[in-house]
């Protein structure tokens, strides 16, 4: 595949996880504006899910890899390690909704939408940008301890923020439901996995890194 062929397929993968991200933020603010509620609480809402920000990091990488024009933030966000952590992120996405949350609920029209761009596709989309795109070789073990800072670092802010407003945005980690001891047993089971992940995304890295120089 040409160059040019390249940057137009990471620009149509960028433009599904942005439309993902920006159905999803409509539905918040239009169900927040109905409801006369705060639009800015809609807001704080919207980011404090896991699967949004992780979207949002996937689909800049992918804007990045669109466009060829040099910057710090191409710079940064295409480092094969960066790059790599956030695809992990992303995979435990896909599997914790499909394993936890998918049968709690049945979204319909565009609600089903966002959910299918944000929890499936974009999973698998980005999986394969960095199995086929992303240079292999350059990760190492301990890429894994930084990478597992990002879950760990909003685990702590989700219980600060549910101490002061008490909601939580997932029910297998809402503290006033199962208490904090079920709630640490759920976020340890979700890390696990995440490291789980990760162990397999640097083995494959290290084993085509190898591959390709031999």
């Amino acid at each position: 595949m040409s160059a040019a062929h390249k940057q137009r397929l990471f620009a149509l993968m960028a433009i599904l996880g942005w439309s993902g991200l920006a159905i999803q933020l409509d539905l918040v603010l239009i169900a927040r504006w109905t409801s006369g509620a705060s639009l800015m609480g809609g807001l704080m809402n919207y980011f404090s899910f896991f699967t949004v920000l992780t979207n949002t990091l996937a689909a800049t990488v992918l804007t990045y890899a669109a466009d060829t024009r040099p910057s710090k933030g191409r710079a940064f966000f295409l480092q094969p390690w960066v790059t790599s952590g956030i695809g992990v992120s992303i995979i435990v996405v896909g599997a914790a909704y499909s394993l936890l949350l998918r049968n709690l609920w049945q979204p319909q029209g565009l609600q089903w939408l966002a959910n299918e761009l944000l929890h499936d596709v974009m999973p698998v989309l980005f999986t394969l940008y960095w199995w086929f795109c992303v240079p292999k070789g350059a990760l190492r073990f301990s890429h894994i301890g930084v990478w597992a800072l990002y879950p760990i670092v909003y685990f702590a802010y989700l219980l600060w923020r549910g101490h002061l407003l008490g909601v939580y945005p997932y029910p297998f980690i809402n503290v006033y439901m199962l208490g904090y001891a079920q709630t640490f047993v759920n976020a340890l089971g979700i890390l696990a996995g995440f490291v789980a992940v990760a162990l397999v995304v640097v083995g494959i890295d290290r084993w085509r890194g190898r591959s390709s120089i031999a």
